[in-house]
């Protein structure tokens, strides 16, 4: 039985990652500064710093795959906190990447971004440029095999308060209306989190090794048919306030691509969930965990 870590397993992605990993035989160990909540009882847990360099090098003895899914994901937050953004991003990956280059690791797994070769994403965008640089370089020095994946619009259970998708609905169900910062024109490939652990664990195909890969859903969607969709689903009879154009420094508009010569192939699940029964799916369990009149 192969064994794989996945560093930020306690996280929303993390954790569905380490659940399809499991589901397939792999003999998983979640990596993260707190315990899982969703941790199974055949999954081992190592809380613990992953900048600590005494810490990661116990991790990854017998290890096959890394899964690098860690660090700071909001965009807002790396913008207000750029230091502490490359400390974790820049600097704690490369502290992983050096802990396992004297490792028989088959392959490192990096969770990037769509914004990466884009104009927006602030810091973020520059954090995770700068650690896709550092792996593509540790390939060449060390002979670390990786696969980077560029992550669209991610959503579903377990999200955290601040996810795009979670915080609309939430919002909704909490006020009866939405005040969103846009013109509702912009536009979105949605992909359910579970699509993208499956996909995030088919890349271990040999073809995807040393590649840049983007994982998006096949549906797009403006943010105005999104919301309406929201509101007919959940049965709130509201409105959005649109406030106009968004801050394009923080987030794309149209698309995040633009001319780049480090190209990355898309990677599309061939089923997928179907984003009204997802938001179904959210609007439910909210209404379970949470207080909404």
């Amino acid at each position: 039985m192969k064994k794989a870590v996945v560093i930020g397993g306690s996280g929303f992605l993390g954790s569905h990652i380490a659940d399809e990993l499991t589901k397939r035989g792999f003999k998983v160990t979640i990596v993260d500064k707190k315990e899982s909540s969703w941790k199974t009882e055949n999954q081992n847990m190592a809380v613990g710093d992953f900048s600590d360099d005494i810490f990661l090098d116990d991790i990854f003895k017998g290890v096959s795959y890394v899964y690098h899914f860690g660090g700071m994901a909001d965009i807002s937050e790396s913008r207000q906190k750029p230091i502490e953004a490359v400390d974790v991003n820049v600097l704690g990956t490369m502290k992983i990447l050096k802990a396992i280059a004297s490792q028989d690791i088959e392959r490192f797994v990096y969770a990037s971004t769509m914004y990466v070769y884009s104009p927006y994403g602030s810091f973020y965008r520059a954090t995770k440029q700068a650690a896709e640089i550092l792996i593509e370089t540790c390939h060449e020095e060390y002979g670390l095999d990786y696969t980077i994946l560029r992550f669209g619009s991610l959503y579903g259970p377990r999200s955290q308060n601040w996810n795009g998708l979670r915080s609309y609905i939430s919002e909704i169900l909490s006020t009866g209306k939405l005040y969103y910062r846009g013109t509702g024109r912009e536009k979105r490939e949605y992909i359910y989190v579970k699509d993208a652990a499956r996909l995030s664990v088919d890349i271990l195909d040999e073809i995807h090794k040393n590649q840049a890969i983007t994982l998006t859903g096949q549906q797009t969607f403006s943010s105005k048919d999104l919301m309406d969709m929201i509101f007919e689903i959940t049965g709130v009879k509201g409105e959005v306030v649109f406030s106009g154009e968004k801050n394009l420094e923080e987030h794309y508009g149209i698309t995040p691509y633009r001319y780049t010569p480090k190209r990355s192939k898309k990677l599309i699940p061939d089923e997928f969930v179907d984003l009204g029964e997802g938001i179904l799916e959210i609007v439910e369990q909210m209404y379970e965990n949470e207080n909404f009149r």
